[in-house]
Formats: C-alpha cells, sequence, structure tokens
C-alpha cells in the first residue's frame, strides 16, 4: 500500500531503484531478484517481500510470486535483523532551502553501509526533517566527528559537489596526537606525500612518486606528552589527515586503524576511546545564492 511506502521512508531509509530489462524472461519477480543479485541469499528476498520492502513505482507491495513485466522499474529496500545502536545525538547547525548542515558525533556513519542503515547520519536527519531528498555532498569517517552539509535539492546536488572537486572548499580539522618537541620546531609546515589503498581495503599508505595530498599542520595547545593541531588539507584523499600524522610518528589519540589495524567491532562497540579527530570549520561560497558560507561544530576536543 502507498501508505506503507510512505511509513518505510519516514524512517529515514530511501528505496533503491531496479529496471526489469525487455531482454529478459524471469518465471516471477522472485527469480528475477535472485538473477540480479547473485550476492544476497534467496531467503533474504522472501522475507522482504513478506515485509513489503518490494514495490512498484506507485508504492504497492509486491509478492515473491507476481509476474516479471519487463520495461518497468521497482523499488526495494534493505533490512537489517540487528543493527549497532550509536547513543549519541548529532545536531543541526543550519538548514535552508538548498543546504543542511550538521554536526556529527563520533562513531555514526553518514551514510548506510555494512551492518548500519538506520543509525546512520543521513537516515537520521532524513526522519528528523522529513527531507527524504537530503544528500551528503562531501563525507568524513565513521570515526570522525564533526561538519557535514548536505544538498536538500537533487538538481542543485552537482553544483556543491563540483565545489569539493575544484578544491574551493575551506576544511579545518581538530586533532589530538602526541606531542613531538622534535617537531614543533618546524610547524606550521605542509606535509605532503602521494597517498594510495593498500593490501588491505581499509588503510591507505605512503608511497613514492609526485604527491596527491598536502596538509597544513598547525600547533594550537600542548598538554604534557600530548598536543592539539589544526590541521587543512589542501585535498581530500582517503585518510589523509591520519596517514600523514602517522607519517609523522603522531598517530592520532585512539586511531584503530594507524599505525596498527585492530580488529573490527561489529556489535559491542566500545565509545570511551573516541578517535580524537574533529572536522571543525568550513567554509565555502554558496552556487546556488552567491552567500559566504561558513560554519563551526560546537563540539571540542579535550585531552
Amino acid at each position: 500500500m502507498l501508505a506503507e511506502f510512505m511509513k518505510v521512508n519516514s524512517e529515514g531509509v530511501s528505496a533503491s531503484r531496479v529496471y526489469l530489462p525487455a531482454d529478459q524472461t524471469h518465471l516471477n519477480l522472485l527469480a528475477f531478484f535472485v538473477a540480479q543479485f547473485p550476492h544476497i541469499a534467496e531467503n533474504e528476498w522472501v522475507d522482504r517481500f513478506k515485509e513489503g520492502l518490494i514495490l512498484d513505482q506507485e508504492g504497492h507491495s509486491l509478492a515473491a510470486n507476481d509476474l516479471y513485466l519487463p520495461n518497468t522499474h521497482l523499488l526495494y529496500f534493505r533490512r537489517l535483523i540487528r543493527e549497532p545502536n550509536i547513543p549519541f545525538e548529532e545536531q543541526i547547525l543550519y538548514q535552508d532551502a538548498h543546504i543542511l548542515v550538521a554536526d556529527k558525533p563520533h562513531f555514526l556513519p553518514v551514510t548506510p553501509s555494512g551492518l548500519y542503515l538506520h543509525q546512520t547520519l543521513l537516515n537520521r536527519l532524513k526522519k528528523k526533517t522529513g527531507i527524504q531528498t537530503l544528500s551528503p555532498i562531501h563525507r568524513i569517517d565513521r570515526d570522525t566527528a564533526g561538519l557535514v552539509v548536505f544538498s536538500v535539492n537533487p538538481s542543485e546536488r552537482a553544483q556543491y559537489q563540483n565545489l569539493f572537486r575544484d578544491r574551493a572548499v575551506k576544511k579545518v580539522y581538530e586533532a589530538i596526537a602526541p606531542y613531538s618537541e622534535k617537531l614543533e620546531k618546524q610547524l606550521p609546515m605542509t606535509y605532503q606525500s602521494r597517498l594510495e589503498e593498500s593490501e588491505h581495503f581499509l588503510q591507505m599508505r605512503e608511497v613514492a612518486g609526485e604527491s596527491n595530498a598536502d596538509t597544513l599542520i598547525e600547533l594550537i595547545e600542548i598538554n604534557k606528552s600530548w598536543a592539539k593541531y589544526r590541521l587543512t588539507p589542501g585535498s581530500g584523499k582517503k585518510h589523509q589527515l591520519r596517514c600523514h600524522l602517522n607519517a609523522l610518528n603522531i598517530p592520532i589519540k585512539n586511531d584503530q586503524i594507524y599505525p596498527i589495524l585492530t580488529p573490527y567491532q561489529e556489535y559491542d562497540l566500545d565509545f570511551s576511546k573516541p578517535l580524537q579527530l574533529l572536522a571543525k570549520e568550513i567554509a565555502f561560497e554558496d552556487p546556488i545564492t552567491g552567500d559566504l558560507r561558513s560554519f563551526k561544530s560546537l563540539q571540542q576536543l579535550t585531552f
């Protein structure tokens, strides 16, 4: 039913869309989904049909044995039997007709992936605001806290994303990492290196070759063996800040990936040791309104 379709969306979860091509024939819809998504078990699709998570374009629930109708589109939703609960709340710092700026807590993923569906910043904000067209125009790691900007209108999304492509956005992070007397004499400094994927998909590594990542590193405060640093990335490589500080022998406090990759926690998360990295500031010229936008996280890293 359409009401059921809207109810699912009101929980902040968006549907995926799949096309039924004319050059295929299947006994029924279940057979199509099993063939189309071989990495998903057949009983999972059976359960999704039973729970009304497969719908036509009008939002009507479909049955597993319904006929395969070529040249049509269907909607389907993910489901998770169990999902980690993140007991920290995001804050909306700004919202207008074009963008929404949120202050994300540590541990909360920005978008659905893996074990996370409802417990993501995107789906929490969709549920909170009722805006189903929200889309992040950039990402920060699940372990990182701080600012994330969302586009409200799909027709405007590319213009905002192009700001990051063109390096027209200033982002400033703060981090707590070991204090180095030797390094202090070199600060402020712009650290440059070439970053590429490593053998393990979770880690990046520095390799020889032309630099593709640069970070301005400044010292803010010293507290015994720890220090607070201001980090201004000139590029946007995956794990850039974590890699660069680790390369300087000052890995970010509570980093579970650098220098040593620790076992991935699925459900029993340890919330007592958040990664001490915060997306503190972001500024850009709005491509739609022409206004200068500048936002600052309300969160603080503490020693």
